[in-house]
């Protein structure tokens, strides 16, 4: 679950945001664990946040920021405690409906053991009696037990059938939660826990099915310069932009995430080189084919270009060589002169 938080720590201003973090908590007598410095990142950079307003509050009142506290701070105004809190919620629930479907089961159980003892002792006295009024009162009572036993079975059917709807709503629910967190929020592509996830996965089927495999990291060129010229929101504006035109390009079974600040990767899984390189290609272009605006002014901002390093999986190799080859590819292209695409095959040529 990427938040602006995340963004900001990958780009220029991440290290005055960390040493302002550093020297908010020292001032305020604030131990540097990692989780009172994660809060005071969120603190600092979003002030008008919930969590803000708690954290001035705390302050004000020279409050202890004990590791309680801290704790209690995190699963309420971090995405990650939020996420946890999440799942806890939905845990609750479904343990609730398993307990009352359980209670459920145990009462028609009971019922039905009732309703045996009754049919087998109205057996006994119908073999004994020959007494019609007697056996009228057995036909009365046989009557009265089979409706309880419908009814506590119809109980039963509508029981389930509103747990059955419940579970359903939940898997669904945590589907969701799932998705969230492998969701890249400012862009809407994968973000790095799930291209960490998907590479490794994808590796390992290629080495079992000796099926071809590629990865290429993209890298939007000089986005610093549109930081600092047009502030954090347009720099948003482009990643937005660019990220865009992977999603479209790059649809499945091709994978596509936003691996960290301004850069990019697509995974290209069971594709021939020469259709990999076409489609990045395509990518490079349709980007760097648009001037963007500015939307709050409508500035213009010129165009944006990328630059790109692919790499295919070689036999046995794994996930970290493969994206490490696929980086010095992107080296090679940004000190290449920048919007280009290079091999990762042909500088291990170049080099050989």
């Amino acid at each position: 679950m990427t938040t602006k938080v995340d963004t900001v720590l990958r780009g220029p201003d991440s290290y005055s945001l960390a040493r302002r973090a550093i020297e908010e908590m020292e001032s305020a007598g604030v131990w540097p664990t990692p989780v009172n410095f994660e809060l005071w990142l969120h603190y600092l950079d979003n002030p008008g946040s919930a969590l803000s307003d708690e954290i001035r509050r705390l302050l004000a009142a020279r409050e202890p920021f004990s590791d309680a506290t801290s704790e209690l701070l995190a699963t309420e105004h971090l995405p990650r405690g939020q996420l946890t809190e999440q799942i806890r919620d939905a845990g609750r629930v479904l343990d609730n409906e398993l307990s009352s479907v359980a209670e459920a089961i145990s009462d028609a159980h009971k019922s039905s053991v009732a309703y045996g003892v009754t049919l087998a002792d109205a057996s006994q006295s119908m073999e004994t009696s020959g007494d019609p009024a007697q056996l009228k009162v057995l036909v009365s009572g046989l009557s009265t037990a089979t409706k309880r036993v419908k009814l506590q079975n119809a109980s039963l059917e509508k029981r389930l059938e509103t747990s059955t709807q419940e579970v359903v709503r939940l898997r669904e629910h945590l589907e969701q939660v799932r998705r969230d967190a492998m969701t890249d929020a400012l862009t809407n592509l994968a973000n790095r826990k799930a291209f960490d996830e998907y590479l490794e996965s994808a590796c390992t089927q290629a080495r079992n099915t000796g099926g071809s495999l590629a990865l290429a990291v993209i890298d939007i060129d000089h986005f610093k310069r549109f930081n600092d010229t047009w502030g954090h929101q347009t720099g948003d504006q482009v990643l937005r932009y660019v990220a865009s035109v992977m999603a479209r390009i790059a649809s499945e079974p091709r994978f596509a995430a936003r691996y960290g600040g301004e850069e990019f990767t697509i995974i290209f899984p069971a594709e021939a080189i020469d259709s990999v390189e076409a489609a990045l290609e395509d990518i490079r272009k349709e980007i760097g084919s648009r001037g963007l605006r500015r939307r709050s002014t409508n500035d213009e901002l010129g165009a944006v270009t990328i630059s790109i390093g692919v790499a295919e999986l070689s036999e046995g190799e794994k996930a970290t060589a493969l994206l490490e080859r696929a980086d010095s590819a992107l080296y090679a292209s940004k000190h290449g002169g920048r919007n280009r695409l290079t091999r990762a095959e042909t500088l291990d040529r170049a080099a050989a």
